[in-house]
């Protein structure tokens, strides 16, 4: 199991993008969370930062392993969030792991995760 904290920089000018990326998930959440079986992805989450003047959309997940990548996928919604990803994420801001610490998962949870 891959539990994560990603932090990704957002291009300057793209927040009203953002807006529209995130309203796009949320509106679409049935197709949304389809997608997720393909990925093993468990728990898909994304925050929002405004910090020192920029923006910066961090991704929590909980993934088993194996699960297929959403480059891969065929589905409509995932190629729909790697648009708005190609857009509004700022490729030359090297993404950043925060340090996984401790994971609490009750045993009856991660039973269920397979």
């Amino acid at each position: 199991m891959n539990v994560e904290l990603t932090r990704f920089r957002v291009k300057k000018g793209k927040s009203d993008r953002v807006d529209e990326w995130l309203k796009f998930l949320n509106d679409n959440m049935k197709d949304v969370l389809v997608t997720l079986d393909g990925e093993k992805m468990y728990v898909e989450t994304i925050f929002r930062e405004h910090l020192n003047g920029d923006e910066f959309l961090y991704w929590f997940s909980v993934q088993g392993e194996g699960g297929q990548e959403v480059e891969q996928s065929e589905h409509w919604i995932d190629k729909r969030h790697l648009e708005f990803w190609d857009e509004c994420i700022d490729e030359t801001f090297k993404p950043f792991d925060l340090k996984t610490e401790v994971v609490m998962i009750p045993q009856k949870v991660r039973n269920s995760m397979n």
